[in-house]
């Protein structure tokens, strides 16, 4: 910490004495975890130190008319909830959190399950699926895309105008197409 350095610190410890995690925190750990630990306690516990140093000093990201509550762990369209299971919405708060990002699907299976008792890689098309049809109810279409052979992306929303361009595209102007049409 004396190097000005932001990266996270957690301290694994066998020390449990106050003392011990009073120095830790004194000497600029971000959280301190005494041995033997859960290791979902533990998951949680990077996830929360890396939420907390992404800059996000309300615990809300927004994206079009999507807003994710990092706290309460809910998500909004519109101001209305929608309803996701837990994997839905740690899925949409990785993608949300990594915005314009291909996030691989190891990449999910490792923020769902941290590398136990993992299933098959299948099961991430699945909640994706399932994911992109709750959002499209509640009026949020098209915000995850796929990536083929990478993954999935959270993208910006297409604003209205950019859909009418999209349903009723501009002809193009290529010169070797019309020059063939005109032969």
């Amino acid at each position: 910490r004396a190097g000005r350095s932001t990266t996270p610190v957690l301290i694994l410890s066998g020390l449990s004495r106050p003392g011990a995690k009073v120095k830790g925190f004194g000497l600029g750990a971000d959280d301190f975890i005494v041995k033997p630990f859960d290791s979902q306690e533990l998951i949680a516990r990077i996830q929360a130190i890396v939420r907390r140093t992404k800059g996000f000093a309300q615990p809300n990201i927004s994206v079009g008319r999507l807003n994710l509550d990092l706290g309460a762990r809910e998500a909004t369209v519109g101001g209305k909830p929608v309803h996701l299971t837990g994997k839905e919405y740690a899925i949409l708060e990785l993608l949300t959190l990594r915005k314009g990002m291909v996030m691989t699907k190891e990449a999910f299976l490792n923020h769902l399950y941290g590398g136990m008792d993992e299933p098959e890689v299948k099961i991430i098309d699945v909640f994706i699926c399932k994911l992109r049809k709750k959002l499209a109810q509640a009026g949020c279409e098209d915000l995850i895309g796929t990536v083929w052979g990478r993954g999935y992306v959270l993208r910006d929303p297409v604003p209205e105008t950019g859909r009418s361009l999209a349903a009723n595209p501009v002809p193009s102007s290529r010169p070797y197409a019309a020059a063939q049409a005109s032969a």
